[in-house]
């Protein structure tokens, strides 16, 4: 009876096991070893559990015998001394043969992706061959079924740098440069998380990870390469006006255009990413207009400051301007 009422809460537990950032529900083949070994380590903990409680209850109900066997030396030294050396070097030899078990055949892909833990957002480069290099903010994108590097960086504080479908986490120590190996075989978005406090709104520093055919990829960095387009409505071309008159450009970059800002994420092609403000908000007209007035509502103690200068009009202008640069 009890283990039928202890049944749907079993059940219910499980239901978090799910969801775009869960350790239990991986798309990569880094993500699966380490969900591999977490599974290895519940089964032989819970079999030692099982094994402890046992010889805890014939410990307290057996029999005299029984229990003299127990305290008996063979009992201790197997119990205390070999079970654990042999237990504890097989998952020590186990886990690091599962960290040595990379992407090892997925084809690895040529790109350079770069990314910068900054105060509270995720600075994203991509460069080429020639070298060039552009930048997003709070989004990676990778080719599925290849494996990307990303080179992590920080000049600021300690941050950690966590994609649980994908990968393990990897600090970002200011002054040093580490890297991690992405790799998805499973096209969508997963979502990530700064898991290192590192002061501030620390809680809602998330990004997006896109895994997207190669084909799609291509199409999509071959866009992102480009300058923004031009605005092609009078609306769009006021927001433009708007954006480079009120000193937006000062804090932000915007290729094509005066405004090359380094202090906040660069805003090219903002239209076209999947979230603003670090994944807390759809990219979509709305939600530009929102941040650009409550940013700090929404997000307490960023480094933006509110702008409600704006008449109505005005933000109208200025958000349907951001959103149309995709």
């Amino acid at each position: 009876m009890r283990i039928a009422r202890a049944a749907p809460v079993a059940c219910l537990l499980l239901v978090g096991c799910e969801g775009v950032q869960s350790t239990l529900a991986p798309t990569g083949p880094e993500a699966q070893h380490i969900a591999q070994l977490f599974w290895v380590m519940v089964a032989g903990s819970g079999a030692i559990l099982f094994a402890v409680i046992l010889l805890t209850a014939i410990a307290l109900f057996a029999s005299a015998r029984r229990r003299a066997f127990l305290a008996g030396d063979t009992v201790v030294l197997a119990g205390g001394l070999i079970f654990p050396v042999v237990t504890l070097s097989a998952l020590l030899i186990y886990g690091l043969v599962m960290l040595g078990a990379g992407p090892g055949k997925m084809a690895a892909s040529p790109d350079r992706i770069e990314v910068a833990g900054e105060r509270w957002w995720w600075r994203v480069v991509y460069r080429d061959d020639a070298g060039s290099a552009v930048e997003s903010a709070n989004e990676l994108r990778i080719p599925l079924g290849r494996a990307v590097e990303i080179e992590l960086s920080s000049d600021n504080v300690i941050h950690s740098f966590w994609a649980p479908r994908l990968a393990g986490k990897l600090d970002m120590i200011p002054g040093r440069k580490t890297a991690l190996t992405l790799s998805a075989e499973t096209a969508g978005v997963s979502r990530g998380q700064c898991a290192e406090y590192c002061g501030g709104v620390h809680a809602l520093m998330a990004f997006n990870v896109v895994a997207m055919p190669q084909n799609e990829y291509d199409e999509w960095r071959l866009r992102e390469f480009q300058p923004a387009q031009e605005p092609t409505t009078q609306e769009t071309r006021e927001g433009k006006a708007l954006f480079l008159s009120h000193g937006c450009g000062a804090c932000h970059a915007i290729r094509g255009t005066p405004a090359a800002g380094r202090l906040g994420p660069d805003l090219t092609h903002v239209g076209g990413r999947i979230s603003i403000g670090a994944a807390i908000l759809a990219a979509d007209e709305a939600s530009i207009a929102r941040w650009i007035t409550h940013n700090q509502d929404i997000k307490p103690g960023n480094l933006m400051p509110a702008f409600d200068i704006f008449s109505e009009s005005e933000l109208l202008a200025l958000s349907r301007y951001l959103a149309s640069l995709r």
